[in-house]
């Protein structure tokens, strides 16, 4: 599980002489720990940051079975909710007793259901408990007036990943379309109904869903940020999707105090206001009914857990086996108490040195990105002085919060694990449309320092790094300097690039959707972008299956601009220390060695084939080879030549930043 290291980060003995890193980097780089590390049966892959966030899940359970320990906690304090919720859902004795009676109230709201008034409250009730059903709605910043929140309107009511697997008709969107269709079957099954009224629900079901699949945009037209929003009043609202009584559903979701909202997609809130007229009362029903039990099925009984891992689990990412008990409850309990369990991370796991090491590295990053701004030669001046001005107002997170989230008044049991969870999801739902007459708070973290992964914010314009990312192998303080900058440098510059990526790109320095670009700056911008796209487009994962170049532009950018602008720091971090090589291997060779760890992995065909569809980032294999086939340090470290697989032509050589 664990990779072998020597003393600079690396095991020389990792690599295959057998395939030509000129040829085929990533497996030159990785083949050996990916034939070693076979994808355990209760996961969908298995690489570099599975296999981190398993051992900070690790970490994690030791803090959680200490305050499990305890014999007596304060009520009401922090360690007590957390052992509580906890404990809730690691009785199965209980859960099983249960089964679907703590959802037997919600349930019984559904079938009372009269008439539309009805129909509405329960919707808007279901919004407020998490459960995604027709359209959904929630507070961010107005991407155009980023100092304050706004209460955004958003398409949403589906149980499959995307809306493509209900329209397409390949044999792959068929295949998991029939395990849906069973899958909601046998869900109404367990609740108590008969074969036969269980088909005409999974009908109902399906009907109402592939109309809101047709309804909705797709991924890719998603990540236009000009096309996703619409300010409006209540009155355009109104206006827009006149069969909603809205001014009733604000009040009843707590959002009666927004001044004005932002429809993300209003064709998709056109069609649903439309079918709450035309869809009879009895296929809501269902629908609600199936999305409650649905959206909860992981906490309740085992009958319940293991019907739901069938469909999601197995047919939908190839899984043959769950994640054990403890693992399922932590991540729930993580997922709602992420900053109270984060406080106990931070206090075990993270230190100052880390912290300010890191902060090294940023700024040694951010030096190279102006610098490669200064220097770009299709940008004209007026432009890169907006683009400085841009990089010059990066907010940067690292480690966790100055300032923890209060939880005060949340009410846990630790009897009452379903019931944790749906009062948990009411708190912050709360407790977000308390933000909507305030200015926006650019203290808060939106990922708790636990999390293993990296984040930049358009409309805040900062980078977010949480502790548990600073972690072997993508950081040590024992690494070779190379490795930490071909590791955790590109994630550095991978969030740095994302604030100039595609969507990134018509954010100003304040954080607004607003065009900081002259109009021909950004044509030859658009025309850069365009040849990645056009080069991803033809990376194969499957037979047939390709990856989505416009799905995945933003992130490609991204790797294509932190791969440049971490050798380009690190080059000037060479200049100050020397040059020496270890092992046989040159300082850029061994950057790029800390390069091909960032995307390592094992997947299942199950999983890539959803990733392709539903995933902003490219496969592996595609993050690792595909920049550096277009990067010439990685040319000269290796000698590539005209007849290596990586060798890109010059002119088809594209890293935009």
């Amino acid at each position: 599980m664990a990779m072998k290291k020597a003393s600079w980060g690396y095991d020389v003995r990792e690599l295959t002489p057998s395939i030509r890193p000129q040829d085929d980097f990533y497996h030159y780089a990785n083949r050996k720990w990916m034939d070693a590390n076979p994808i355990p049966k209760n996961e969908s892959r298995w690489g570099t940051f599975t296999v981190l966030r398993y051992e900070t899940d690790k970490k994690l359970r030791s803090l959680l079975d200490e305050l499990d320990g305890k014999r007596s906690l304060p009520a009401k304090s922090p360690d007590r909710t957390i052992r509580d919720f906890y404990r809730s859902g690691m009785d199965m004795e209980r859960r099983n007793e249960l089964s679907l009676s703590p959802l037997a109230q919600l349930l019984r709201k559904i079938e009372a259901l009269k008439d539309a008034d009805d129909l509405l409250s329960v919707i808007a009730h279901l919004h407020r408990i998490g459960v995604g059903v027709v359209w959904g709605s929630g507070v961010g910043q107005d991407s155009k007036n980023a100092e304050r929140y706004a209460l955004h309107l958003f398409q949403d009511g589906l149980g499959l990943p995307d809306r493509d697997y209900y329209l397409k008709d390949d044999a792959e969107s068929k295949r998991i379309r029939e395990g849906y269709v069973i899958h909601i079957e046998k869900l109404f099954v367990l609740m108590g109904h008969t074969k036969k009224q269980a088909i005409e629900a999974r009908e109902a079901v399906m009907k109402i869903e592939t109309v809101l699949a047709k309804a909705s945009m797709k991924k890719e037209e998603m990540r236009d940020p000009d096309k996703t929003y619409h300010k409006m009043s209540r009155a355009a609202l109104r206006k827009l999707a006149p069969s909603t009584d809205w001014d009733r559903y604000l009040k009843l979701t707590q959002g009666d105090k927004a001044p004005y909202l932002i429809v993300m997609q209003p064709d998709f809130l056109i069609k649903t206001s439309l079918m709450l007229e035309s869809v009879p009362l009895a296929e809501w029903k269902t629908y609600l009914a199936f999305h409650v039990v649905n959206d909860f099925a992981g906490a309740l009984s085992d009958p319940f857990i293991k019907q739901s891992f069938s469909f999601y689990g197995t047919v939908l990412t190839g899984m043959t086996a769950m994640k054990p008990l403890w693992r399922r409850v932590l991540g729930v309990v993580n997922g709602n108490l992420g900053e109270l369990i984060g406080q106990l991370y931070v206090k075990k796991h993270f230190t100052k040195e880390a912290k300010k090491k890191m902060n090294e590295l940023v700024d040694d990053l951010f030096a190279a990105y102006e610098a490669r701004i200064r220097s770009l030669d299709w940008m004209t001046p007026a432009t890169k002085k907006k683009a400085l001005q841009k990089l010059g107002a990066f907010n940067r997170k690292i480690g966790y919060p100055d300032k923890w989230r209060s939880f005060a008044g949340l009410v846990i049991r630790a009897d009452d694990y379903v019931g944790n969870i749906i009062r948990t999801n009411e708190y912050e739902h709360r407790r977000a449309m308390r933000k909507l007459l305030k200015p926006v708070d650019r203290t808060e973290w939106y990922c708790s320092p636990q999390t293993v992964n990296a984040f930049y914010d358009p409309n805040m314009n900062e980078m977010l790094f949480p502790a548990a990312i600073l972690q072997p192998p993508f950081f040590s303080f024992t690494n070779d300097d190379a490795m930490n900058y071909g590791a955790i440098g590109t994630v550095i510059g991978h969030e740095i690039t994302h604030g100039f990526d595609d969507e990134g790109s018509k954010f100003d320095a304040k954080g607004n959707l607003k065009s900081w670009w002259s109009t021909e700056d950004r044509k030859r911008f658009e025309a850069k972008a365009k040849k990645v796209e056009k080069q991803f487009d033809t990376y194969e994962v499957a037979d047939g299956v390709h990856v989505n170049g416009k799905l995945t532009l933003g992130e490609n950018i991204a790797d294509l601009g932190g791969l440049s602008i971490a050798f380009d720091a690190y080059q000037q971090h060479l200049g100050r220390t020397g040059r020496k090589d270890i092992d046989g291997l040159t300082p850029e060779q061994r950057f790029f060695l800390g390069f091909s760890l960032f995307e390592r992995e094992n997947a299942r065909p199950e999983f890539e084939k959803m990733q392709v569809l539903t995933d902003p980032h490219s496969p592996g294999l595609f993050r690792i080879n595909g920049p550096l086939s277009n990067f010439e340090p990685f040319y000269e470290a290796y000698g590539l030549t005209k007849t290596d697989k990586l060798y890109r032509l010059a002119k088809d050589r594209e890293m935009v930043w």
